[in-house]
């Protein structure tokens, strides 16, 4: 099995979305620590938190996705925006530890001109300077669809990031199914080889999350929009044997199809049905 969510809005606090994702028929859910083009992030009331944790404990919920601002760019060559995003870093990392044993996503950054090696060396300089020895989050770095300058857009760039850390063991991958198809891996006709790919140079263990899209856009032209499950170029057979793969089971998968809340609904039921129907075999 995996646990499948969607992104959840934490206007109503940290309980509200746990019982949100039960309505929704879901048993994990995403969301973003501040506001995902910027600002300030939500002040957490800590019996709340508490209330999400003894109900996602009850509820058989798997581990939680929280989410870093888009504008957080780690890696930046203005100066002043690669300092607030450092800031940003290490705030949700603080903000995480209050919501002890979770995933904490981001986006690696776009070196805007500094070349890929330099950003590399500028996001593993920031993530070894917000993480500690003790924290109990795990830091995951997402597979993006090398758009631009972005870093990430291949798992080599994502295991020099990884290998350059010094707590590796508190760190990750959420492997984004729209990003990786963007980027040019074959997930459709090729899908075990392309996890073999992620294990040889990553290690399937570092695994530990999955954006479930479908994708707008052919096969490596580097774009990332995201479809709707079934509607775009990765196809609903594909997405199935994504969500179906052995190497993939037991882990967080998280929607961010372009849907509101009954088509989030509609799709987290055609997810359980496919492992009910699995079930009856």
């Amino acid at each position: 099995m995996i646990y499948i969510g969607c992104h959840l809005s934490v206007t109503d606090g940290y309980e509200a979305m746990g019982k949100t994702m039960t309505v929704f028929g879901g048993n994990t859910f995403a969301w973003f620590t501040r506001n995902p083009r910027g600002g300030k992030s939500k002040p957490i009331i800590k019996e709340d938190v508490e209330a999400l944790l003894e109900y996602v404990s009850s509820k058989g919920f798997g581990p939680l996705v929280a989410h870093g601002s888009y504008t957080m760019n780690l890696c930046s060559s203005n100066g002043e925006t690669r300092k607030n995003g450092c800031e940003m870093l290490k705030k949700d990392l603080e903000i995480m530890e209050m919501v002890p044993g979770n995933l904490y996503n981001f986006h690696p950054g776009s070196h805007t001109g500094q070349g890929t090696e330099t950003g590399i060396g500028e996001i593993a300089d920031a993530l070894n300077s917000a993480m500690n020895k003790d924290m109990s989050t795990t830091v995951l770095l997402e597979t993006m669809a090398g758009k631009g300058s972005e870093v990430g857009g291949t798992f080599e760039e994502l295991k020099e990031i990884l290998d350059r850390l010094e707590y590796k063991d508190k760190a990750g991958v959420c492997l984004d199914t729209c990003h990786i198809w963007d980027a040019g891996y074959d997930i459709v006709d090729d899908l075990d080889g392309v996890l073999q790919r992620f294990d040889k140079v990553i290690g399937l263990s570092k695994l530990k999350a999955v954006h479930f899209n479908d994708s707008k856009n052919e096969r490596g032209s580097h774009k990332d929009r995201h479809e709707k499950l079934g509607k775009g170029f990765i196809g609903m057979k594909a997405m199935k044997r994504i969500v179906m793969h052995p190497a993939l089971q037991n882990l967080p998968f998280i929607l961010e199809t372009p849907n509101e809340d009954e088509g989030y609904i509609e799709e987290i039921k055609t997810v359980n049905k496919w492992f009910k129907n699995k079930s009856r075999l």
